[in-house]
């Protein structure tokens, strides 16, 4: 599915991603929200995404605009005042939630914000909110739409490196300029803090995934003895 937004362009760092309105926009809203690791995060995986997608022959036919909105706020229940973090949902689910809202806002506003409903169908927004919430399980992810392919390799990208891309897809000069645009200072203790805070604050969202392990590992106090299927199944099925 190719984008119905036109063929609007901006380039940054080497890279060519979507200039639309939204994007731009979602670029500021993202710099307005997060804190400087989060937001070169988010910046790096949608430029190591576009490097990589506009190469691969199994990722070049998508919704250039979406993958490009749905990287820019994939991290943004991160943000540093807690705006979009909810008490009982997992944070992709947060970041789902508030690009969605974000996008609808932005149409809203449209006549002063510059941004276009045209094409924005419920089942467009349900591809931004599925690429988002999706992004941290590859094992379904990988096999949905290849808008959600395309942001959660980008993502993956960002904490593997160069070689992690197929070959060819991904040069070391890409990966430099990248880095020199939008720094990694930073970026591990960063990713550790988020998720030992996700432990601390609410860790029923936290058991039945990856954010766990940092919690067994590095939050005193945090288990998820109790709260496994493995516990569940064992207690209650005969």
């Amino acid at each position: 599915m190719g984008s119905t937004t036109g063929t609007q362009s901006q380039t940054l760092a080497g890279i060519d991603i979507p200039g639309t309105a939204l994007v731009t926009a979602a670029i500021d809203f993202a710099r307005q929200h997060l804190d400087d690791v989060t937001y070169n995060h988010i910046m790096r995986s949608a430029l190591l995404g576009f490097a990589v997608a506009d190469k691969s022959p199994d990722l070049q036919a998508r919704d250039r605009e979406v993958h490009a909105l749905a990287a820019l706020l994939h991290d943004i229940s991160w943000d540093t005042n807690g705006t979009f973090a909810s008490a009982d949902k997992r944070f992709e689910v947060d970041s789902a939630d508030a690009a969605r809202i974000f996008v609808e806002q932005q149409i809203v506003q449209g006549s002063t914000q510059g941004a276009s409903g045209n094409g924005w169908r419920p089942a467009r927004l349900q591809l931004l909110w599925d690429a988002i919430a999706l992004h941290t399980t590859p094992s379904i992810g990988m096999y949905k739409e290849v808008e959600v392919k395309a942001t959660g390799f980008g993502i993956f990208l960002d904490f593997v490196g160069v070689a992690g891309a197929p070959p060819g897809a991904l040069t070391d000069a890409e990966w430099d300029a990248i880095v020199a645009e939008y720094p990694r200072a930073g970026f591990r203790d960063g990713v550790k803090s988020v998720m030992c805070n996700l432990c601390r604050t609410k860790p029923q969202t936290t058991y039945d995934n990856f954010v766990g392990d940092f919690g067994e590992e590095l939050v005193e106090g945090y288990s998820r003895k109790g709260k496994r299927a493995f516990d569940f199944m064992t207690a209650t099925v005969e």
